[in-house]
């Protein structure tokens, strides 16, 4: 083995995606030691974005105060990379489901506002090119709390602005957007999006999402309404039709208004993740790629991390084992393409001691040991 590319996912609950690397890195080394290992610790675009970008490339933690859903202050932090002028967002720092207790939980009522004073934030310290998460919302205002931070007014019929959630929706008549902060002009905007949902009707955001935060039937009628009558006025006045842009319904319609009013790429978040970290690039001279996440089924291979990893491994001729805490029909992940799968789980143990830090650390160097063991024996 002559290069080794560790790029792991984080077990959650239990060990963070570079302690996850640092582990398999320090199992390959005990049997190859003159290997080059390369640790690139990744995030499917959801929660821990922001620290694993950081941590990879380098840069700064900014923190701000910001508004959260209810429109109440918090403290939140955002990243800006080496490079000076590239800004991590996570929606869920300022405007997520976890950031409420569930009686609070009121879609009607909560706001992306506090999203948007971020990028507002950023913008005014001079970052033109934006990451964004938008995963873990508790909001279908359909990103207008967003735009109304960096500038841009939301009328009704009497020339008034209307208030904040997606209870505003239905009323809105007009968008001025003369007050919009000069720097959008400039500024680049890939957003990461896992779902295809369009931006209104029966498989769009009202009805397939706004129950988990909070939502009655009647509620995810009239929000649903609103979202369509937005979503007619934005087909009027800027010819985008929301419902043909898979994605356009994620975060409440947030994915939607962040590519009508901002130009914004929406991708899936592995690959916003991967190309910010040049992933293909560090695959050239690769023999193996090792990757993993805290539990592998059949939702790795619908858009997580390592379903991401092992597109473009493929692609390259790469061949890539993973490792998780626990794993749910293997046959499935082999037949996707993955080399070997294997559980880092030594024997029947309880949920306490399969989540304890260091017994994982332990287990995964072991389980990596015993690969390259066997790898070193047939080369």
């Amino acid at each position: 083995m002559q290069k080794i590319l560790i790029a792991p996912d984080s077990f959650k609950g239990c060990l963070s995606s570079s302690e996850v690397a640092i582990a398999i890195q320090q199992g390959v080394l005990e049997v190859f030691p003159q290997c080059q290992t390369v640790k690139i610790p990744v995030a499917d675009g959801g929660e821990g974005t922001c620290d694993t970008l950081v941590t990879a490339l380098g840069g700064k933690k900014v923190e701000l105060t910001v508004h959260d859903p209810l429109m109440r202050p918090i403290r939140a932090v955002y990243g800006i990379l080496n490079d000076g002028y590239t800004a991590v967002i996570e929606l869920a720092a300022a405007a997520g489901l976890t950031l409420l207790h569930p009686s609070e939980l009121n879609p009607m009522q909560t706001s992306t506002y506090g999203v948007g004073e971020m990028i507002k934030h950023a913008l005014l310290r001079g970052c033109s090119k934006f990451l964004i998460g938008i995963g873990g919302s508790a909001t279908n205002d359909a990103g207008i709390g967003v735009l109304r931070a960096l500038g841009y007014e939301f009328l009704n019929r009497r020339g008034e602005g209307v208030s904040e959630g997606g209870q505003s929706l239905a009323a809105i008549t007009a968008i001025d957007d003369s007050k919009a902060m000069p720097q959008l002009k400039d500024a680049f905007f890939s957003v990461a999006c896992d779902v295809n949902n369009p931006f209104s009707g029966f498989n769009g955001a009202a009805h397939v999402y706004a129950s988990q935060k909070g939502a009655n039937i009647k509620m995810i009628e009239q929000l649903d309404e609103g979202m369509e009558i937005f979503r007619q006025l934005l087909l009027q006045q800027k010819q985008i039709d929301l419902n043909n842009i898979p994605g356009a319904g994620a975060a409440g319609g947030m994915g939607g208004a962040l590519v009508a009013f901002l130009n914004a790429n929406l991708k899936p978040g592995i690959q916003v993740v991967l190309e910010a970290l040049n992933f293909d690039a560090h695959l050239n001279g690769a023999d193996l790629v090792i990757t993993g996440e805290g539990k592998l089924d059949y939702q790795t291979t619908m858009g997580k991390a390592p379903s991401g990893i092992l597109k473009m491994a493929l692609q390259r001729n790469v061949p890539v084992i993973a490792i998780g805490g626990s794993i749910e029909d293997p046959e499935h992940l082999n037949k996707s393409g993955f080399l070997s799968v294997y559980t880092i789980t030594q024997g029947p143990v309880t949920m306490e001691e399969a989540m304890d830090k260091e017994g994982a650390q332990k287990n995964i160097r072991s389980i990596i040991i015993q690969l390259m063991r066997s790898f070193k024996y047939f080369s």
